[in-house]
């Protein structure tokens, strides 16, 4: 029989789905350009497979490798995905030429975005991985909210510069955020489902819908949202 190679006879169930993240996140990044409504989607098909990936390892079993795979996947799919959703919005909209301000804001806060995203996940991996809780905003919690906003319609450069913006330090503070119960992970993976797969004023509506969801959420989770822990990066 056959050995399998040593690098894949470290991965499990889990680790695959993981993967599927980082796939998703970079296919959403590749679109941005060409459709970004389409690249919100996959950042937000992405960010339904990293609450999958946890919830297949706790019925098959993680690995060792789990953890660190998980954060390597999270930086295309909620730090270099949204980022890019946001600079081409921007800088679509402000030419150089026209708006030099805008334009170079539209590149900083991405870059700075994409800076702190992976800060936040180096000291996840290390320090509150499995933990109750975790030190700032979740990097999918901030992902979501950029890609609801351009599905819900709010796609204007100031609000997605906004909200990166206003994500971005809120991930790389002290501030600690319980990570959801079961049954409010399930609600808001329908939400987020329904906002990614059903057309026209439906599924904007549940995109808005998931954006006052997480919004909610990012504002005032830290103080009034305390319960049994299950998801989170």
């Amino acid at each position: 029989m056959t050995e399998r190679p040593r690098f894949l006879s470290r991965l499990g169930l889990a680790d695959v789905v993981t993967a599927g993240n980082a796939a998703l996140g970079t296919l959403a990044a590749a679109l941005v350009a060409v459709d970004p409504e389409i690249a919100a989607r996959l950042v937000l098909l992405a960010a339904i497979a990293d609450g999958l990936d946890g919830v297949v390892a706790r019925r098959y079993g993680g690995t060792a490798v789990g953890p660190h795979l998980d954060s390597l996947a999270d930086v295309a799919s909620f730090g270099v995905a949204p980022a890019l959703l946001v600079a081409a919005t921007v800088t679509g909209a402000y030419p150089y030429a026209a708006a030099p301000a805008a334009y170079v804001a539209g590149l900083l806060v991405p870059a700075a975005y994409v800076a702190l995203a992976v800060v936040r996940l180096a000291v996840y991996t290390v320090e509150d991985s499995g933990a109750a809780t975790t030190h700032g905003v979740q990097t999918t919690l901030a992902a979501t909210v950029i890609a609801a906003a351009v599905l819900a319609g709010l796609d204007s450069p100031a609000v997605v510069l906004g909200l990166a913006a206003l994500a971005a330090p809120l991930m790389v503070t002290a501030i600690r955020y319980p990570d959801l119960h079961p049954q409010d992970a399930l609600v808001m993976g329908v939400v987020q489902a329904s906002a990614v797969l059903l057309p026209g004023m439906v599924g904007e509506s549940f995109a808005f819908a998931l954006l006052f969801l997480a919004l909610a959420y990012l504002l005032l989770g830290p103080r009034f949202y305390w319960r049994e822990p299950t998801l989170g990066t």
